[in-house]
């Protein structure tokens, strides 16, 4: 292993991320190694890493290849494995972007939820297609503390339990993950969103992240908050043929979600690159003793 490591820091609506540019797959990716690279304290911080791998390189995303160079194989926090994270696509893309790999106007990108569809603007926005949401049948309920509210069970390729509240200080810290019931509505846990009204088609929420807490950003949550929200409103694209438009304001910032009739869901919004530099080997060795 080489003395240094490149890497760079990313946000998508303040959603945080380590990027790890690796495209022949060389790195050994641990668990214990990505937590140290989020440590807010002792390492570089961040919600989560996106590893930057060609989708040939990688035995997760081999047979996506032919479709899509670039594989986000994205990792949360904590070091555990994650299907998707719509913030970090848009980032991802931001990155490939800054490094010359790609181009300003369309392309794809693999992730263990699929291909999913990105468009640079030259504005600096980016939309990602997050694919169909799936809502599955069964209540759920989510609680902090004593209250406890029904909440709609959401899947983006990623699990979310999404429930309206009153006020958003009513999530409470939000360092520990709510309890959602049943407890097998969930076998590999899930995220939740607390959600209050702004206005029409307008919302805001606050979102623990799996793995992380937590986050100032959530591109599957507000992907999942605005189908749930059509669907509390009456409204379905496919039902209706007319493409549904939602304003997710998010405490790192806005987002804003089309649900189109044929049930693609569009997310857009902010990309930034900060900064980049050298990660220390024999810190990384260091801290994983």
């Amino acid at each position: 292993m080489s003395t240094r490591i490149a890497f760079l820091k990313g946000h998508g609506t303040e959603n945080d991320f380590v990027i790890l540019p690796d495209p022949d797959n060389t790195l050994d990716l641990t668990p214990a190694a990505v937590a140290a690279l989020c440590d807010r304290r002792a390492g570089i911080g961040g919600d989560g890493v996106l590893h930057v791998v060609r989708s040939a390189a990688h035995p997760e995303a081999a047979d996506m290849a032919a479709e899509a160079e670039w594989f986000m194989d994205y990792r949360n926090g904590d070091g555990s494995i994650a299907e998707m994270c719509g913030n970090g696509v848009r980032v991802f893309a931001r990155y490939l972007r800054q490094a010359g790999q790609v181009s300003e106007g369309d392309l794809t990108i693999a992730t263990r939820a699929g291909l999913k569809s990105v468009h640079i603007a030259k504005d600096g926005d980016v939309t990602v297609g997050m694919g169909r949401a799936r809502l599955p049948e069964g209540d759920v309920t989510v609680s902090v503390g004593e209250q406890s509210w029904p909440a709609r069970n959401v899947n983006m390729g990623n699990p979310h339990a999404v429930a309206f509240v009153a006020d958003l200080q009513q999530a409470g810290p939000l360092l520990d993950p709510p309890p959602v019931g049943p407890a097998d509505a969930y076998p590999d846990g899930v995220n939740v969103e607390f959600v209050v009204d702004r206005g029409p088609r307008h919302v805001a929420m606050r979102v623990h992240e799996r793995g992380s807490g937590e986050t100032r950003s959530c591109g599957t949550g507000a992907c999942a908050v605005a189908v749930a929200a059509a669907r509390r409103d009456g409204v379905d694209p496919a039902v209706t043929g007319t493409p549904e438009t939602y304003t997710v304001d998010l405490p790192g910032g806005r987002l804003v979600i089309t649900e189109r009739p044929d049930g693609e869901v569009e997310m857009t919004g902010p990309a930034v690159i900060v900064a980049e530099g050298e990660i220390d080997t024999e810190w990384l060795e260091n801290a994983l003793r």
